[in-house]
């Protein structure tokens, strides 16, 4: 038992796993802000060009007692939109950084070729100019 859990405290202590726990509840606030920005701000102005519509409650098909709402998956569709394009913009920036941190690395030259070598290839175009 005392080795599991040192084999589990070494796997939290791990910077990968620091940095996933990181990421998880920062997207969970960004997804918040993203789904309010959807709900308050485009969802509203596409509704307003529309006609004033709803696009949650309005967009929906009834089958018996079964209401679908399909304005409230396209609502979802959208905030998932909006979170990828962000975090392709993100990771294209953070790319873009470490590209800038990188040192450029030094071109490997060709060894130089030896004189029989030289020599060899002169006698090799010759005899294709021959031909």
């Amino acid at each position: 038992m005392k080795n599991l859990l040192k084999e589990f405290g070494d796997f939290i202590k791990r910077g990968n796993v620091l940095d996933l726990a990181v990421a998880v509840v920062i997207g969970g606030a960004f997804s918040g802000i993203v789904s309010s920005i959807v709900e308050y701000l485009i969802n509203p102005l596409i509704g307003m060009i529309c006609g004033g519509i709803d696009l949650r409650t309005s967009l929906r098909v009834s089958v018996g007692d079964a209401t679908f709402y399909f304005g409230a998956v396209l609502q979802a569709i959208v905030e998932f939109l909006i979170i990828a394009l962000a975090v392709f913009f993100i990771v294209k920036l953070v790319n873009k950084l470490m590209n800038l941190k990188k040192k450029p690395e030094a071109k490997e030259e060709a060894p130089a070729k030896s004189d029989e070598v030289v020599l060899l290839e002169q006698i090799r175009d010759l005899l294709k100019k021959n031909k």
